[in-house]
């Protein structure tokens, strides 16, 4: 026996609360249910029949979106442990721009194991480029890889929740301070950004967003 494919409403509607949820959190981090089925244009109950609870619906946002960063991190391919990282991080950074307050909720402690789990091959990528830039000679060594890696994580956390997104040079500051951790210097990563300015360049984080 086959199961019945969802009817074209119903996908339609969970999109829609899916939508109104980003924006609402926007505004409130702390938004009802009922808000977001205001917002959504649905009544409470309707709501209900999609998402159990406020934390299912907040895990679902945490997985479209994890989907989307584990995309990015298999798109970023440099050779060069440095370029790659700052690329991956300058893109990341673009991602989670328009949707800070909802990246910020996904990385809270409480979401912590659900996050971890959902960017698991972001967190590989992360990982691997760690251990390919100590062996490249370009990061820092004095701190084994496996929680090297966990502290750019932790910085990358930092910056999403706490770095202004208005900000003319925040995705700048985004990308130095997880160079930072890694081991460059401010010069030698100020020096990276400005030889290869595509990093940064708006048309082409949005190319690959």
């Amino acid at each position: 026996m086959t199961s019945r494919a969802p009817r074209r409403d119903a996908v339609e509607n969970r999109i829609g609360i899916l939508s109104a949820a980003r924006s609402a959190l926007a505004v409130d981090p702390h938004a009802s249910i009922d808000t977001i089925a205001r917002s959504a244009g649905l009544s409470r109950r309707t709501l209900y029949g999609h998402f159990g609870d406020r934390e299912a619906l907040i895990r679902e946002l945490i997985a479209h979106g994890a989907q989307r960063f584990n995309a990015i991190a298999a798109s970023v391919t440099d050779p060069d442990a440095r370029i790659a990282l700052a690329r991956l991080a300058a893109r990341l950074w673009q991602e989670t721009a328009h949707v800070q307050v909802t990246a910020a909720l996904a990385l809270d402690e409480s979401h912590v194991d659900h996050t971890a789990e959902a960017l698991a091959p972001l967190r590989r990528t992360v990982a691997d480029l760690t251990r390919r830039g100590q062996d490249e000679g370009v990061f820092r060594t004095d701190i084994a890889a496996p929680t090297l890696a966990r502290l750019i994580e932790e910085m990358a956390r930092v910056v999403v929740s706490r770095t202004d997104a208005s900000l003319p040079d925040a995705a700048n500051v985004a990308v130095s301070a997880v160079l930072s951790v890694a081991g460059l210097s401010w010069r030698e990563a100020d020096e990276l950004l400005r030889t290869h300015p595509e990093i940064l360049s708006p048309e082409t984080m949005e190319a690959h967003a």
